[in-house]
This record gives structure tokens, C-alpha cells and sequence, in this order.
């Protein structure tokens, strides 16, 4: 339980700093978007490109890790949609839109700093493995749905192509796909090469975490707290579980393995159900409400999944 708090407790003070620093006024709120994009858009590239270049990526791709967290998240999806419909009367495009809800991980902000701490740069591949296909498989699948649900939807070949654009524009898949090719062409770095990416990864994980704590001051607990927590619990708790059971009992992961892709999996939601919401203004309330709520009972639901993966 020790080792535990050791891992969890930096992790969640960086979060409080920063979401102190900002209710105080000690940090300006509009300078958190700038720090969040820093993080997203140079510092993660160059963390994602480094630790490709420098691993065995091919040996850390594996299907019996990749698979369970993509279908976990993907009954998380539909799990959601359903609540939504049935259990609060949504409309369709709201049902989409909560479902994405317990559907996206926070893989970056949240996500690598934690398994990082946890368990090492020995993580890093396999976890950056699932990263590569998060967004390209998550996003599409939740805009692909909404369109094809709500009355006012777009054709499915406009879907795919926004999909498309927005999954190429994003510089995460640039780090990932640069550090593929850095891989299998056997690139080696020089040293000054190598010393300014060590240097920008690890900007990450302090700049991350004190980012989306910041972040947390924008969203406030609404009517809509009913379904968030549901969502919240659907992430935090049905995604993992999926995962732990098709890893561990299914497709036998030795634990000192699995364990990177099921605590990944055990993340809250991530800023991006925030941002699908409004761009299709369905369920905005219920998206902030569960970054909200996740992120604060994440430091629970965590520490229960690393003792449960320590057994």
C-alpha cells in the first residue's frame, strides 16, 4: 500500500498545484491552454518519437494487449449509449455523445505520467502502441456513430473525410508515425539529437498533470451529474475490468505485461469528449461533468487497479 501512495500521491499533488495555482489566481487560467498545447502538440511528439526510435517496438505491438483495450472501450461505447437512451430518455446524438464519454482515455495528460511512474520507461512501448491507434479508432468510431444517429447528421464519406483530417492533423500521430519509421529505417541519434528530446519528455509528465489540474477549474458540477458519474464509472471501472478479463483470463498476458495496457485502460476521460461534445453540441454538460468527476475519483479507482495488479 506504501508503494502505492508513493505512486499515486506526486501524481495527484502536481494535479492540485495546478488546480490551486489557477483558483488562486497564481497562475493565469488562459496560460493553462497554452501549457496543454505545449504538452500535446511538442513535448508528447518528441516523448513518443524518442521512446519509438529507442525500444523494441515491434516486439511491444502485441494483439493480446491492443485488442482487449480497444474492445473494452468499444462496449464501453455502446454500453453508454444505451444508458443514455434507456435509463435518461437522450436523444440520439446525446446518447453518442455520453457514450464517447466513457469511451475516451486521457492517454497523455493522465495516462503516461502515471504508468511512467509506476512501472518505468519499460512501459513506454506497449502503451505507446495502443496510443497510436487511440485516436484514429476512437475518434472516428464516436463521429461515424453521431452522424449516422442524429437527424441532422452529415453523409458517411464528409464523416470520414473530418475524421480523417482531424486524425492526421493531430501531431501526436505525427510523434508516432515519424518514430515508426525512425524504428524500422534503424535510425540512430547523435547526441545533441537525443539529449533535446530526452529533455522535451521530460517536460511532459510535470507540465501534463499541472495542465489538466488547471484545466478542472473550467468545469463545474451541473444537473447532468447523474450521467456523468455514470460515465465516469463506466470508464474507470467496466473499461478496465474488460480489459483485466480478456488479457489475464482469455488470451493468458503474463501480468508483468498486461498490466501496462489494463491500467491504461483505467484512465479517466480525456479533454477530447469535452471537445467532440461541442463541436456537435450534444451532451457538453455531461462531458464536462465526467472529466471532472473521473479525473477526482481516478485517484481511488487507480490506486484500487495498481493494488489489484500487484497481486
Amino acid at each position: 500500500m506504501i508503494a502505492i501512495i508513493n505512486v499515486i500521491l506526486p501524481i495527484f499533488a502536481l494535479m492540485g498545484l495546478g488546480f490551486g495555482a489557477v483558483r488562486l489566481k497564481l497562475f493565469p487560467a488562459e496560460g493553462i491552454k497554452s501549457l496543454i498545447a505545449f504538452v500535446n502538440n511538442f513535448a508528447t511528439p518528441c516523448l513518443l518519437f524518442h521512446s519509438l526510435v529507442t525500444s523494441d517496438f515491434a516486439a511491444a505491438f502485441n494483439p493480446a494487449i491492443i485488442g482487449p483495450f480497444y474492445i473494452g472501450a468499444l462496449t464501453c461505447f455502446v454500453l453508454g449509449i444505451v444508458i443514455a437512451l434507456r435509463g435518461f430518455g437522450n436523444s440520439p446524438g446525446v446518447a453518442v455523445s455520453v457514450g464517447f464519454s466513457g469511451m475516451f482515455t486521457n492517454t497523455v495528460l493522465v495516462g503516461l505520467p502515471i504508468i511512467q511512474r509506476a512501472y518505468g520507461v519499460d512501459a513506454l512501448p506497449v502503451v505507446l502502441s495502443i496510443i497510436g491507434l487511440h485516436g484514429a479508432i476512437l475518434l472516428t468510431t464516436g463521429m461515424i456513430t453521431i452522424e449516422l444517429m442524429r437527424r441532422d447528421g452529415a453523409s458517411l464519406g464528409r464523416t470520414l473525410v473530418t475524421a480523417g483530417k482531424r486524425v492526421a492533423s493531430n501531431p501526436l500521430i505525427w510523434g508516432i508515425a515519424a518514430g515508426m519509421v525512425g524504428y524500422f529505417a534503424g535510425l540512430q541519434l547523435i547526441e545533441p539529437a537525443d539529449a533535446f528530446l530526452r529533455m522535451m519528455s521530460q517536460a511532459v509528465v510535470p507540465a501534463a498533470l499541472f495542465g489538466i489540474g488547471g484545466a478542472l477549474n473550467e468545469f463545474k458540477l451541473s444537473d447532468n451529474w447523474q450521467q456523468a458519474l455514470i460515465a465516469a464509472l463506466i470508464k474507470l471501472i467496466v473499461h478496465p475490468a474488460i480489459a483485466y478479463v480478456l488479457m489475464i483470463w482469455v488470451f493468458h498476458v503474463p501480468m508483468e505485461i498486461a498490466r501496462y495496457g489494463i491500467l491504461l485502460s483505467a484512465m479517466p476521460a480525456g479533454v477530447n469528449v469535452y471537445i467532440f461534445a461541442t463541436y456537435y453540441n450534444r451532451g457538453v454538460s455531461v462531458a464536462a461533468n465526467t472529466i471532472l468527476i473521473a479525473t477526482m475519483a481516478s485517484a481511488l479507482t487507480i490506486s484500487l487497479w495498481l493494488y489489484i495488479l500487484s497481486l
